[in-house]
């Protein structure tokens, strides 16, 4: 789902104009990213909680050339889903298949293996 698709959903869903949904959809992901930025962690009951969590600096590789890189301390946002939010996902069907190979999709007893490469 887009940010656009999930402004006309709350649009519709709250008979809203466009124009408004949309600014209440931005002032709900301003409102997390400065909470997140005091620091504050954000619970949404039934939903998950957003927090921020401190990388340390670390020495790294350049992919390219092999030559070590300094990669300096960061803050990350992390988000962990609610019991509820995991129970909802789990419980509506079948999970989609991603699998290319329409064989496996159509033929669940198919337990072939890729080939290692």
């Amino acid at each position: 789902m887009t940010k656009a698709e999930l402004v006309e959903d709350v649009a519709r869903a709250a008979e809203l104009t466009k124009k408004d949904a949309e600014r209440l959809v931005e002032i709900v992901f301003e409102s997390i990213i400065e909470t997140l930025n005091q620091g504050e962690k954000i619970e949404l009951r039934g939903f998950g909680s957003f927090r921020v969590r401190e990388r340390g600096a670390r020495r790294g590789r350049n992919p390219k050339t092999g030559d070590p890189v300094n990669i300096p301390a960061k803050r990350v946002p992390y988000f962990k889903p609610g019991k509820e939010l995991k129970e909802l996902i789990n419980d509506d069907g079948p999970p989609a298949h991603t699998s290319s190979d329409a064989s496996s999709v159509n033929n669940p007893d198919d337990t072939r293996q890729p080939p290692i490469l």
